[in-house]
C-alpha cells in the first residue's frame, strides 16, 4: 500500500514534480509530493509538472526607446519551476502557466527598454542584455531570497540585496520561477535610422581615415627631420673626430720631432767631447756629413786622385 507521506524526489532532465488530487472529496492536497510509481487507486490522480527547464523563446518584441523609436528584441530564455513553491503556483495558475510567463518576460522586455535611446541600443549590446535579463527574471522570480538550503542551488538564487522570506508578500515572489539562463537574440531598428547611423559610421570612419593619414604625414616629416638632426650629428662627430685625430698626429709629430732632436743634441754633445771637436767649423762639417748620410737619395764615397813625382822610397 501506498505511503501518503511527503517523500523527497531526486531532479533529473527527466524528472517530474507530481500533485496529488482526490476525486471523491475534491480537494488538493498539494502540499504534498509523491513518487510516480506510487499507486493510489482509480479516485486518484497526478498532475504533472515539469522539473527540467522551460524553454521560451520571443520574437521581434516591440519597443520604444527613450527617444520614442520602435525597435524590435529577439530573446530566448529558460526558467524552471520551484519546487518549494509549486503549491503556490498550482493554486494561482493550475496547469495554465507557460503563457503567463511569456506575457510578463514580454512586460518586463517592454519596460527595460525606454531607459536607453536608439544609439545606445545599438551600442551597449552587452548592458541591455544584462538589464533586460534582470527585469525578467525579477519579473517572473520575484524580488525574495531562496529558502537557505536553495540558497546555493544557482547564482541568483539569493541576490545581493534580496528580500528575506520572512517579510516577502505573494507579490514579491514573483510567479514561482528561476530564469536561470538568457540570451539576446537580434535587436532590429527602423530602417531609416540604421541607414543614418550606416551614414553617420561611414562618415566617422572617413574622417578617422583622414586623420591617420594626416598623422602617418606628420610623422613622416617628424622621422625625416629627427633623420637629419641624427645625420648632422653624425657628420659633427666625425669631423669632430677627423680634427682631434690631425691635432693628435701633429701633436704627436712635434713631440717626436723635439725628443729626437734633443737626444740628437746630447748625442752630439756627447761626441764631440770624446771626439776632442771643438773647432765649430769642424761640429758644422761633421754635422753636414751626417745629415747627408741620412738621407735617402743620397750616396757618399770616399774618392780623391794623387799624383805622385818622384820614387816612393829611398834606394
Amino acid at each position: 500500500m501506498c505511503n501518503h507521506k511527503q517523500r523527497k524526489i531526486t531532479l533529473t532532465q527527466t524528472a517530474i514534480y507530481n500533485i496529488f488530487k482526490d476525486r471523491k472529496v475534491q480537494g488538493h492536497e498539494i502540499n504534498k509530493r509523491y513518487l510516480t510509481d506510487c499507486k493510489i487507486g482509480p479516485d486518484f490522480e497526478f498532475k504533472v509538472f515539469p522539473a527540467d527547464s522551460h524553454d521560451v523563446n520571443l520574437y521581434n518584441i516591440k519597443a520604444f526607446t527613450s527617444d520614442k523609436l520602435e525597435v524590435k528584441v529577439s530573446v530566448s530564455f529558460q526558467y524552471f519551476l520551484r519546487s518549494y513553491e509549486l503549491a503556490d503556483l498550482h493554486n494561482k495558475f493550475n496547469m495554465d502557466y507557460e503563457d503567463v510567463m511569456r506575457s510578463k518576460a514580454i512586460d518586463a522586455l517592454k519596460g527595460a527598454i525606454p531607459v536607453y535611446n536608439t544609439r545606445e541600443v545599438v551600442k551597449l549590446r552587452k548592458e541591455i542584455e544584462e538589464v533586460i535579463y534582470k527585469a525578467i527574471r525579477e519579473r517572473l522570480g520575484g524580488i525574495c531570497c531562496a529558502p537557505q538550503e536553495y540558497c546555493k542551488s544557482w547564482k541568483f538564487a539569493c541576490p545581493l540585496n534580496c528580500k528575506s522570506r520572512d517579510i516577502c508578500n505573494d507579490e514579491d515572489k514573483g510567479v514561482y520561477v528561476d530564469v536561470k539562463y538568457f540570451q539576446l537574440g537580434s535587436i532590429r531598428i527602423p530602417h531609416t535610422v540604421e541607414e543614418r547611423f550606416l551614414r553617420q559610421l561611414v562618415l566617422q570612419e572617413e574622417t578617422d581615415r583622414e586623420k591617420l593619414l594626416q598623422g602617418a604625414q606628420i610623422v613622416r616629416k617628424q622621422t625625416d627631420f629627427e633623420v637629419r638632426v641624427i645625420k648632422n650629428k653624425a657628420l659633427e662627430l666625425s669631423e669632430e673626430a677627423e680634427s682631434t685625430s690631425r691635432l693628435l698626429h701633429v701633436t704627436a709629430a712635434a713631440n717626436y720631432t723635439s725628443e729626437v732632436e734633443g737626444a740628437r743634441s746630447i748625442g752630439l754633445t756627447k761626441l764631440y767631447n770624446n771626439l776632442g771637436i771643438t773647432k765649430q767649423e769642424h761640429k758644422n762639417s761633421f754635422d753636414y756629413l751626417r745629415t747627408l748620410r741620412g738621407m735617402d737619395n743620397i750616396w757618399l764615397t770616399v774618392d780623391y786622385q794623387q799624383k805622385i813625382m818622384g820614387n816612393l822610397g829611398s834606394r
